[in-house]
């Protein structure tokens, strides 16, 4: 049984779904209006900085390690959401996980398509890297297209030599752009955010001229091959919930360390809303788990190295 205030929150977001009847602009100030019901705790403390050109900034908690960091890219399909609208997600998991947070602003589409958001990642990551932080320190982690991209940055980052992270959590990742997932149409009535067809126009705002199934754009269909272990948490209540079960396969099928939760009816990235709903709050402690499991923080001796 659903928490009182789970219900409440569904029974909003099918009064108010996400769609693309309203114009891109309407969106984006709709979802920064939503950041006023989630403000930071108190003792979160956040600094900008200029990631080698990309907006992001460090979010701290007390107690957390200094020499481990979740690096985060916020969901919002590719053309909607900021370091702000994601700021509280972002605090939230990473003091789960023990960790600081860099959130990454990447550029949106339509005004920068493909592959921008996938460039933009990769050079963030690389100024983290080159900044000191250990590779085998790094938490890589989104959610809806954030989650996708997470997972095109792993690749590209494999086929480039670069070091990879210790692992990556895409919570309810959109990977398929091309909507082939059966559940797309068999869970349209049980998903209060996202509608079918607002995929294909959120998908060719961010394509461009190109194809769906690219694999930097749409994860499952790339070479999964090599990356690090990867949590995926999705619910039976959306409809890109098909993305999150097809890609687990198809990681396990090549060789991939894959923890796949499935939660029982929760809707698309329900951790979002962890500061109103308990379910949320349980689910960020689980990925806090998944991360402290597999992050290896720097002792003395070796950070006089």
């Amino acid at each position: 049984m659903h928490s009182q205030q789970y219900r409440s929150l569904v029974a909003m977001a099918r009064a108010k779904p996400l769609n693309s009847d309203v114009t891109l602009e309407q969106h984006r100030e709709g979802l920064e209006r939503v950041v006023d019901l989630l403000p930071l705790p108190p003792d979160v403390t956040v600094e900008p900085v200029d990631a080698d050109g990309v907006p992001a900034e460090w979010i701290n908690a007390p107690g957390v390690s200094m020499d481990c960091v979740l690096f985060y890219l916020h969901g919002g399909a590719y053309s909607i959401g900021s370091l702000r609208t994601h700021r509280r997600l972002a605090s939230d998991l990473a003091r789960a996980g023990g960790l600081r947070g860099l959130s990454i602003g990447y550029r949106l589409a339509p005004e920068h398509v493909f592959p921008a958001a996938v460039e933009d990642a990769v050079t963030a990551y690389r100024w983290l890297i080159c900044s000191g932080i250990a590779p085998g320190n790094v938490v890589v982690g989104g959610d809806s297209a954030g989650g996708g991209l997470s997972l095109a940055l792993l690749m590209k980052l494999r086929d480039e030599g670069d070091p990879l992270p210790a692992a990556a959590v895409c919570l309810s990742p959109w990977t398929d752009l091309a909507a082939t997932g059966a559940s797309v149409m068999g869970k349209a009535a049980s998903d209060p955010i996202l509608r079918p067809r607002d995929l294909h126009c959120f998908a060719q705002r961010y394509l461009g001229e190109m194809d769906a199934r690219t694999p930097l754009a749409s994860p499952l269909y790339g070479d999964l091959s090599g990356l690090p272990p990867l949590l995926i948490h999705a619910g039976t209540a959306e409809i890109l919930l098909d993305d999150s079960t097809r890609l687990a396969a198809r990681a396990k099928d090549a060789g991939v360390d894959v923890t796949l939760k499935i939660a029982d009816d929760m809707i698309h990235a329900w951790h979002y809303f962890a500061p109103l709903i308990p379910e949320g709050e349980e689910a960020i402690a689980e990925v806090g788990e998944f991360i402290r499991a597999h992050v290896r923080p720097l002792d003395a001796a070796s950070a006089r190295r």
